[in-house]
């Protein structure tokens, strides 16, 4: 540890985190976990004696190793760690990070580059799916200049389209884990759903919001915070998550007819701290609950007429196309992400406290 730990340093989507070879950490999770949260600086506010950016949209990881699937070209671990709590967890993918596997899995010689474009077979430890990443290598390296634009981040980039299959009950098991598109806790009527992400969508007018508010009045706003926090305590165990006093999911996401022309309108806990966009993931879930009769969610939604969904955030929105099955589970998703090195070299792990 003393020479470092060879790293790379990217933005995800609207993420950025530390990409690992597995071959080059210790074996074992609680070793690793160890190492991370020394290698990010937590438990720590500012994080201030690690490369995390003290907000848990920058305090990520990802650890890829050869596939240990036939239809996989790279295996991909998914690692949250809290900023101010010693926590790791990998009790959810994340599909902004997803962004930066397959240029990583190319720049460290795990996926052979194509001349134009390569396709990335992505298996997700996390929730066992399989998702496809296609990555601009023109002379087979990987080119991160485009002219594409996502909310969220400033200036154009290479485009990094994501496709998934059935990715319903990733984490629950199913769909609708309780079986019904709507369960009221503590008064509140909520869609506790997985699709590709546990979430529980509510009405923000339950809350007496309006569903525009700034992530920062919503993160000042203690009571309001201690509320959804309760609801989420309760709907771990309803959702087969268990008690997720100390997960990061299910996250907590309030709706609200859209104002820019999208579908809907989000403002999301994930679940500590407001999100300044949306998760890719979590993106599809509550598209997903605007289709379900009774959800929250529906009442609110403009449906596309092509399936394309923008799921409005603080910050701009996310798109997401669906092809759904009769019985609303989808059977295709396909978001367009983009992804940059930021930093290639070696970190340098704080002291064990």
């Amino acid at each position: 540890m003393s020479d470092g730990i060879p790293c790379l340093w990217m933005r995800g989507g609207t993420s950025k985190g530390a990409y690992f070879l597995a071959r080059d950490l210790p074996a074992g999770r609680a070793a690793i976990d160890a190492l991370m949260l020394r290698i990010m600086g937590s438990p720590d506010a500012r994080q201030i004696d690690g490369i995390g950016g003290g907000d848990p949209l920058t305090s990520k990881v990802a650890i890829l190793s050869p596939a240990t699937r036939d239809d996989a070209d790279v295996d991909y671990l998914f690692l949250q760690v809290f900023v101010d709590q010693a926590l790791v967890s990998d009790a959810q993918g994340c599909g902004n990070i997803l962004a930066g596997v397959g240029p990583a899995a190319i720049e460290r010689g795990l996926v052979a580059a194509q001349d134009g474009e390569t396709a990335v077979r992505i298996h997700m430890v996390n929730t066992g799916e399989i998702a496809t990443a296609t990555i601009q290598t023109p002379g087979g390296r990987v080119d991160y200049t485009g002219e594409t634009r996502i909310d969220g981040v400033p200036g154009g980039h290479a485009a990094v389209p994501l496709v998934f299959g059935d990715v319903a009950g990733s984490m629950c098991g199913s769909l609708l884990p309780t079986g019904r598109a709507v369960d009221v806790i503590d008064g509140v009527a909520c869609t506790l759903i997985d699709n590709g992400m546990p979430c529980v969508v509510m009405d923000a007018a339950a809350f007496g919001l309006t569903g525009d508010e700034a992530p920062e009045a919503l993160e000042s706003d203690a009571a309001l915070k201690a509320r959804i926090e309760a609801i989420r305590l309760k709907a771990g165990p309803m959702m087969a998550l268990g008690d997720v006093a100390t997960k990061s999911v299910p996250k907590m996401t309030l709706v609200a007819a859209p104002r820019a022309g999208g579908a809907i309108a989000t403002r999301s806990f994930i679940p500590f701290r407001v999100h300044s966009t949306i998760g890719v993931f979590a993106a599809v879930s509550v598209a997903t609950a605007c289709a379900l009769p009774g959800s929250p969610a529906a009442p609110l939604a403009v449906m596309p007429d092509d399936g394309l969904f923008r799921v409005e955030h603080p910050t701009g929105a996310a798109e997401v196309l669906l092809e759904m099955g009769a019985d609303w589970t989808v059977l295709r998703a396909g978001v367009v992400r983009t992804a940059r090195k930021l930093m290639d070299g070696r970190v340098f792990p704080g002291p064990s406290r």
